[in-house]
């Protein structure tokens, strides 16, 4: 008898699931209808709100217009957190969901496990996510007046809220000096990710402002390595184009001194790529790389370096600056001797950088002094025989 009932409950509760199962997945189509409804009342809502916000004309009224701005906004996500949490997720539970709701999904929960570790950190990316999830939607309404006013609001919060993300990544690394500091890659490595997003997701939405224009060139550059698979050579030169745009378009959420800890990070990175490289084409390609991002970062970031810490090393710099710009002057006369010029600079400039480092770049060095020898500024004495019948070579090296 007891193992009667407890098969004929077992088929009744199968049965009661598979009818729940069924009104669920009936009731769903219904309840995208009514969030769908409630999303798109909260965003007209928000637009008129934001709308109101740039065309203040009686200051007496701004409080009140900003405020009813800022209510209209959290009304606005938390319809949009109620679409994530009654229809994406029952249809994900229902196995009705498509793909790209169940990456949507998954991508929220990974946001929300951020909330009790990094607090700042989930309150900006939560908002980001809600904002894409929707812009999608707006974006395939075909309502062209309803996309031009939502994308201008988009932007607006869209550039706060990265500007956010960003400058909390810089107060991570605040307490660090301007020295690359190892034990903190995964900040930097956040740090470009995040500049990358932005550049994919919203940039090409403002991209066409007149007063982007320097940033579009830098644009351009970046679009190469946009697609394809990309070699550890690829990641730094695709970073170190993140980093310049970095310095136009977050210069106060990143500000020089984090942009410099950054720009450590992808030096360190170039000259272990080199001293691994064995196959010699591949290490001439990350050599040139280099030389760019040095000279990347000397001109675009250290000329700019108002506040400088150690006065020597601002005189060190001011010496490095003044050889550059004389070499700058060979550009139209001679470029071939320019270019070799501003490479013996750079390489003798990185191996006084180098040397007093904690990495081991001695196989770097050696590979330094053949380009110096082969361009003879260093001096290499013929083989000779010691004492002991030894094979030596000594290399006599002009002033580095």
């Amino acid at each position: 008898m007891e193992e009667r009932s407890l098969r004929v409950v077992g088929t009744d509760k199968t049965f009661f699931n598979k009818l729940t199962n069924t009104l669920n997945k009936l009731l769903i189509p219904t309840q995208i209808g009514i969030n769908g409804m409630r999303i798109s009342i909260k965003r007209n809502a928000l637009i008129k709100a934001y709308e109101a916000t740039e065309n203040i004309e009686d200051a007496s009224k701004q409080d009140a217009i900003e405020k009813k701005y800022e209510d209209a906004y959290t009304a606005y996500l938390e319809s949009l957190d109620k679409y994530v949490l009654d229809t994406i997720y029952k249809k994900v539970k229902n196995d009705t969901a498509t793909k790209l709701e169940s990456i949507a999904l998954s991508q929220y929960y990974g946001i929300v496990q951020l909330k009790q570790s990094e607090f700042v950190e989930y309150k900006y990316r939560k908002q980001k996510y809600l904002l894409e999830l929707d812009k999608e939607t707006v974006m395939n309404s075909g309502k062209a007046k309803v996309v031009e006013k939502y994308q201008q609001f988009y932007i607006s919060k869209q550039d706060n809220l990265y500007k956010g993300i960003l400058k909390n990544y810089s107060i991570k690394l605040a307490d660090s000096t301007n020295v690359y500091d190892s034990s903190k890659d995964s900040t930097y490595v956040k740090i470009f990710e995040t500049v990358e997003d932005y550049i994919k997701n919203v940039l090409p939405l403002k991209i066409n402002d007149p007063k982007l224009a320097k940033v579009a060139k830098e644009y351009e550059k970046y679009e190469k390595f946009a697609v394809g698979k990309l070699d550890a050579r690829d990641n730094i030169e695709k970073n170190m184009i993140l980093l310049g745009l970095s310095r136009n378009l977050f210069t106060h959420s990143l500000p020089l001194v984090v942009a410099e800890q950054c720009y450590m990070k992808l030096l360190k990175d170039a000259r272990c790529l080199i001293q691994d490289t064995k196959i010699a084409a591949k290490r001439e390609k990350a050599y040139t790389m280099l030389l760019n991002l040095i000279e990347d970062y000397n001109i675009r970031l250290l000329a700019t370096k108002v506040y400088w810490e150690n006065a020597k090393d601002r005189e060190i710099f001011k010496r490095f600056h003044e050889k550059y710009k004389e070499i700058e002057k060979l550009k139209e006369l001679d470029f071939i001797e320019y270019v070799k010029q501003k490479e013996i600079l750079f390489v003798k400039e990185d191996i006084k950088r180098i040397q007093s480092d904690k990495t081991d770049y001695s196989r770097l060095v050696k590979y330094y002094k053949r380009k110096l020898v082969d361009y003879g500024v260093m001096k290499e004495l013929k083989t000779y025989i010691t004492q002991h019948q030894k094979y030596q070579r000594h290399k006599v090296s002009a002033r580095i």
